[in-house]
Protein backbone atom coordinates (compact mmCIF):
# COMPACT_ATOMS: atom_id res chain seq x y z
CA UNK A 1 0.00 0.00 0.00
CA UNK A 2 2.44 2.60 -1.25
CA UNK A 3 1.75 6.17 -0.22
CA UNK A 4 -0.66 5.16 2.54
CA UNK A 5 0.53 5.42 6.12
CA UNK A 6 -0.64 2.33 7.99
CA UNK A 7 -1.07 2.74 11.74
CA UNK A 8 -1.66 0.25 14.54
CA UNK A 9 -3.05 2.07 17.59
CA UNK A 10 -1.49 0.75 20.78
CA UNK A 11 -2.37 2.80 23.83
CA UNK A 12 -0.31 5.98 23.85
CA UNK A 13 1.76 4.83 20.88
CA UNK A 14 0.88 4.68 17.19
CA UNK A 15 2.95 2.01 15.49
CA UNK A 16 3.53 2.49 11.78
CA UNK A 17 3.76 -0.74 9.82
CA UNK A 18 4.23 -1.58 6.16
CA UNK A 19 7.37 0.47 5.51
CA UNK A 20 9.62 -2.11 7.11
CA UNK A 21 9.17 -5.41 8.93
CA UNK A 22 8.85 -4.77 12.65
CA UNK A 23 10.81 -6.89 15.12
CA UNK A 24 9.06 -8.06 18.28
CA UNK A 25 11.55 -9.42 20.82
CA UNK A 26 10.44 -12.26 23.10
CA UNK A 27 11.23 -12.08 26.81
CA UNK A 28 9.96 -15.21 28.58
CA UNK A 29 9.55 -14.56 32.31
CA UNK A 30 9.13 -18.31 32.85
CA UNK A 31 11.25 -21.09 34.36
CA UNK A 32 10.25 -23.70 31.79
CA UNK A 33 10.36 -22.17 28.31
CA UNK A 34 11.32 -24.70 25.63
CA UNK A 35 13.26 -22.04 23.75
CA UNK A 36 15.46 -20.34 26.32
CA UNK A 37 15.39 -22.53 29.41
CA UNK A 38 14.42 -19.76 31.82
CA UNK A 39 17.05 -17.20 30.79
CA UNK A 40 14.72 -14.34 31.80
CA UNK A 41 12.82 -15.89 34.72
CA UNK A 42 14.63 -13.69 37.22
CA UNK A 43 13.17 -10.15 37.01
CA UNK A 44 16.62 -8.55 36.85
CA UNK A 45 17.59 -10.83 33.96
CA UNK A 46 14.31 -10.12 32.18
CA UNK A 47 14.87 -6.38 32.43
CA UNK A 48 18.49 -6.69 31.29
CA UNK A 49 17.53 -8.89 28.32
CA UNK A 50 14.75 -6.49 27.34
CA UNK A 51 17.18 -3.56 27.29
CA UNK A 52 19.64 -5.62 25.22
CA UNK A 53 16.89 -6.49 22.73
CA UNK A 54 15.87 -2.85 22.43
CA UNK A 55 19.47 -1.78 21.89
CA UNK A 56 19.89 -4.52 19.27
CA UNK A 57 17.04 -3.11 17.21
CA UNK A 58 13.76 -4.50 18.54
CA UNK A 59 10.73 -2.36 17.68
CA UNK A 60 8.50 -4.00 20.30
CA UNK A 61 9.27 -5.99 23.47
CA UNK A 62 6.89 -8.87 24.26
CA UNK A 63 6.84 -10.15 27.84
CA UNK A 64 5.21 -13.47 28.67
CA UNK A 65 4.97 -15.20 32.04
CA UNK A 66 3.00 -18.30 31.06
CA UNK A 67 4.69 -21.05 29.08
CA UNK A 68 2.75 -22.24 26.04
CA UNK A 69 5.09 -25.07 25.12
CA UNK A 70 3.53 -28.51 24.39
CA UNK A 71 2.52 -30.17 27.66
CA UNK A 72 2.94 -27.03 29.75
CA UNK A 73 1.42 -26.69 33.22
CA UNK A 74 -0.91 -23.66 33.36
CA UNK A 75 -0.54 -21.09 36.13
CA UNK A 76 -3.19 -18.78 37.56
CA UNK A 77 -3.66 -15.15 36.65
CA UNK A 78 -2.34 -14.13 40.07
CA UNK A 79 0.86 -16.15 39.64
CA UNK A 80 1.32 -14.81 36.13
CA UNK A 81 1.00 -11.27 37.46
CA UNK A 82 3.46 -11.95 40.28
CA UNK A 83 6.04 -12.74 37.60
CA UNK A 84 5.23 -9.77 35.38
CA UNK A 85 4.70 -6.94 37.86
CA UNK A 86 8.32 -6.47 39.01
CA UNK A 87 9.51 -6.60 35.41
CA UNK A 88 7.05 -3.98 34.19
CA UNK A 89 7.92 -1.72 37.10
CA UNK A 90 11.62 -2.30 36.50
CA UNK A 91 11.61 -1.31 32.82
CA UNK A 92 10.23 2.16 33.49
CA UNK A 93 12.64 4.70 32.09
CA UNK A 94 14.64 1.95 30.37
CA UNK A 95 12.33 0.67 27.64
CA UNK A 96 11.02 3.31 25.23
CA UNK A 97 9.66 1.05 22.47
CA UNK A 98 6.10 -0.31 22.77
CA UNK A 99 5.61 -3.06 25.35
CA UNK A 100 3.49 -6.14 24.64
CA UNK A 101 2.07 -8.59 27.18
CA UNK A 102 1.59 -12.21 26.13
CA UNK A 103 -1.47 -13.28 28.14
CA UNK A 104 -4.97 -14.68 27.80
CA UNK A 105 -6.09 -13.33 31.18
CA UNK A 106 -8.09 -10.07 30.93
CA UNK A 107 -7.18 -9.28 34.55
CA UNK A 108 -3.45 -9.51 33.77
CA UNK A 109 -3.87 -7.47 30.59
CA UNK A 110 -5.64 -4.69 32.49
CA UNK A 111 -3.05 -4.53 35.26
CA UNK A 112 -0.24 -4.55 32.71
CA UNK A 113 -1.82 -1.70 30.76
CA UNK A 114 -2.01 0.34 33.96
CA UNK A 115 1.77 -0.09 34.25
CA UNK A 116 2.33 1.11 30.71
CA UNK A 117 1.87 -1.92 28.43
CA UNK A 118 0.72 -0.97 24.94
CA UNK A 119 -0.23 -4.31 23.39
CA UNK A 120 -2.18 -7.38 24.48
CA UNK A 121 -0.80 -10.45 22.72
CA UNK A 122 -3.75 -12.78 23.25
CA UNK A 123 -3.07 -16.47 22.50
CA UNK A 124 -6.49 -17.68 23.67
CA UNK A 125 -7.65 -18.25 20.12
CA UNK A 126 -10.99 -16.49 20.41
CA UNK A 127 -12.51 -13.03 20.83
CA UNK A 128 -13.77 -12.79 24.40
CA UNK A 129 -16.07 -10.04 25.64
CA UNK A 130 -13.91 -9.67 28.76
CA UNK A 131 -10.71 -9.06 26.80
CA UNK A 132 -12.53 -6.76 24.39
CA UNK A 133 -13.61 -4.64 27.37
CA UNK A 134 -9.98 -4.32 28.47
CA UNK A 135 -8.90 -3.37 24.94
CA UNK A 136 -11.61 -0.70 24.72
CA UNK A 137 -10.91 0.64 28.22
CA UNK A 138 -7.13 0.86 27.81
CA UNK A 139 -6.83 1.60 24.10
CA UNK A 140 -4.21 -1.14 23.80
CA UNK A 141 -3.44 -2.91 20.56
CA UNK A 142 -4.92 -6.43 20.44
CA UNK A 143 -3.22 -9.36 18.73
CA UNK A 144 -5.76 -12.08 17.98
CA UNK A 145 -4.23 -15.49 17.27
CA UNK A 146 -5.57 -18.61 15.58
CA UNK A 147 -4.66 -21.35 18.05
CA UNK A 148 -5.96 -24.65 16.74
CA UNK A 149 -5.49 -27.00 13.82
CA UNK A 150 -6.34 -25.41 10.52
CA UNK A 151 -5.35 -24.89 6.91
CA UNK A 152 -5.22 -21.69 4.88
CA UNK A 153 -8.99 -21.56 4.41
CA UNK A 154 -9.71 -22.08 8.11
CA UNK A 155 -7.24 -19.38 9.19
CA UNK A 156 -8.61 -16.93 6.62
CA UNK A 157 -12.18 -17.53 7.84
CA UNK A 158 -11.08 -17.27 11.48
CA UNK A 159 -9.55 -13.85 10.81
CA UNK A 160 -12.79 -12.68 9.14
CA UNK A 161 -14.96 -13.95 12.00
CA UNK A 162 -12.68 -12.49 14.64
CA UNK A 163 -12.55 -9.11 12.91
CA UNK A 164 -16.36 -8.92 12.84
CA UNK A 165 -16.72 -10.10 16.44
CA UNK A 166 -14.17 -7.59 17.75
CA UNK A 167 -15.64 -4.67 15.81
CA UNK A 168 -19.18 -5.61 16.86
CA UNK A 169 -18.03 -5.49 20.50
CA UNK A 170 -16.80 -1.94 19.99
CA UNK A 171 -13.08 -2.43 19.46
CA UNK A 172 -11.60 0.11 17.04
CA UNK A 173 -10.33 -1.33 13.76
CA UNK A 174 -6.95 0.37 14.15
CA UNK A 175 -6.33 -1.54 17.40
CA UNK A 176 -6.37 -5.00 15.79
CA UNK A 177 -3.53 -7.24 14.63
CA UNK A 178 -3.67 -10.91 13.64
CA UNK A 179 -1.40 -13.94 14.11
CA UNK A 180 -1.81 -17.26 12.25
CA UNK A 181 -0.56 -19.18 15.29
CA UNK A 182 2.33 -21.25 13.98
CA UNK A 183 2.86 -24.26 16.25
CA UNK A 184 -0.47 -23.92 18.03
CA UNK A 185 -2.50 -27.07 17.35
CA UNK A 186 -1.31 -27.38 13.77
CA UNK A 187 0.53 -30.11 11.90
CA UNK A 188 3.99 -29.33 10.58
CA UNK A 189 2.60 -29.38 7.03
CA UNK A 190 -0.02 -26.82 8.02
CA UNK A 191 2.65 -24.67 9.66
CA UNK A 192 4.81 -24.74 6.52
CA UNK A 193 1.84 -24.00 4.28
CA UNK A 194 0.86 -20.97 6.36
CA UNK A 195 4.42 -19.61 6.33
CA UNK A 196 4.73 -20.05 2.56
CA UNK A 197 1.28 -18.77 1.54
CA UNK A 198 0.70 -15.61 3.55
CA UNK A 199 -0.86 -13.76 0.60
CA UNK A 200 -3.71 -16.27 0.48
CA UNK A 201 -5.07 -15.44 3.93
CA UNK A 202 -3.61 -12.12 5.11
CA UNK A 203 -6.45 -9.88 6.35
CA UNK A 204 -6.72 -6.65 4.37
CA UNK A 205 -6.09 -3.47 6.31
CA UNK A 206 -4.50 -5.07 9.36
CA UNK A 207 -0.96 -5.87 10.50
CA UNK A 208 -0.08 -9.57 10.47
CA UNK A 209 2.38 -11.14 12.91
CA UNK A 210 4.49 -14.26 12.43
CA UNK A 211 5.90 -16.22 15.36
CA UNK A 212 8.01 -19.20 14.31
CA UNK A 213 11.05 -18.53 16.46
CA UNK A 214 12.77 -21.75 17.59
CA UNK A 215 9.56 -23.73 17.13
CA UNK A 216 9.23 -27.38 16.21
CA UNK A 217 8.43 -26.68 12.55
CA UNK A 218 11.81 -24.93 12.23
CA UNK A 219 13.66 -27.72 14.01
CA UNK A 220 12.07 -30.53 12.01
CA UNK A 221 12.35 -28.74 8.67
CA UNK A 222 16.01 -27.80 9.17
CA UNK A 223 17.01 -30.98 11.04
CA UNK A 224 18.12 -28.98 14.07
CA UNK A 225 17.02 -30.48 17.42
CA UNK A 226 18.41 -27.66 19.59
CA UNK A 227 16.05 -24.63 19.77
CA UNK A 228 18.81 -22.06 20.28
CA UNK A 229 20.57 -23.22 17.09
CA UNK A 230 17.59 -22.63 14.78
CA UNK A 231 18.40 -19.04 13.82
CA UNK A 232 19.18 -19.80 10.16
CA UNK A 233 15.98 -21.80 9.82
CA UNK A 234 14.08 -18.93 11.41
CA UNK A 235 15.56 -16.48 8.91
CA UNK A 236 14.44 -18.63 5.98
CA UNK A 237 10.90 -18.75 7.35
CA UNK A 238 10.96 -15.00 8.05
CA UNK A 239 12.02 -14.27 4.48
CA UNK A 240 9.25 -16.35 2.91
CA UNK A 241 6.65 -14.73 5.14
CA UNK A 242 7.95 -11.21 4.58
CA UNK A 243 7.65 -11.66 0.82
CA UNK A 244 4.09 -12.83 1.45
CA UNK A 245 3.22 -9.68 3.37
CA UNK A 246 3.87 -10.34 7.06
CA UNK A 247 4.44 -7.08 8.95
CA UNK A 248 5.80 -8.18 12.34
CA UNK A 249 8.24 -10.97 13.22
CA UNK A 250 8.20 -12.23 16.82
CA UNK A 251 11.60 -13.68 17.69
CA UNK A 252 14.20 -14.44 20.36
CA UNK A 253 17.55 -13.61 18.74
CA UNK A 254 17.28 -9.97 17.65
CA UNK A 255 21.00 -9.43 17.15
CA UNK A 256 21.41 -12.19 14.57
CA UNK A 257 17.96 -12.61 13.05
CA UNK A 258 17.58 -8.91 12.25
CA UNK A 259 20.20 -9.27 9.50
CA UNK A 260 17.94 -11.65 7.62
CA UNK A 261 14.91 -9.42 8.14
CA UNK A 262 16.72 -6.32 6.91
CA UNK A 263 17.96 -8.22 3.84
CA UNK A 264 14.51 -9.61 3.09
CA UNK A 265 13.04 -6.10 3.32
CA UNK A 266 15.64 -4.72 0.91
CA UNK A 267 15.02 -7.52 -1.59
CA UNK A 268 11.26 -7.07 -1.36
CA UNK A 269 11.67 -3.37 -2.19
CA UNK A 270 13.88 -4.30 -5.17
CA UNK A 271 11.38 -6.85 -6.48
CA UNK A 272 9.96 -5.89 -9.89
Amino acid sequence: MKGIKMIWKCGDKNIEYGKKTLIMAIINVTPDSFSDGGDSFNPENAIENAVKAQNAGADIIDFGAQSTRPGYTPISDDEEWERLEPVLKGIRGKITVPVSIDTFFPSVALRAAKLGANIINDVSGYVSKEMAKVVIQTGCGWIIMHSKQGDIKEVREFFRRSEKEALDLGVEKLQLCFDMGIGFGKTRDEDRSLIANVKKYKPSGYPLLLGTSRKRVIGESSFQPEPKKRTFGNIAADTAAIFGGVNIIRLHDVENEKQGIYMADSLKIALK
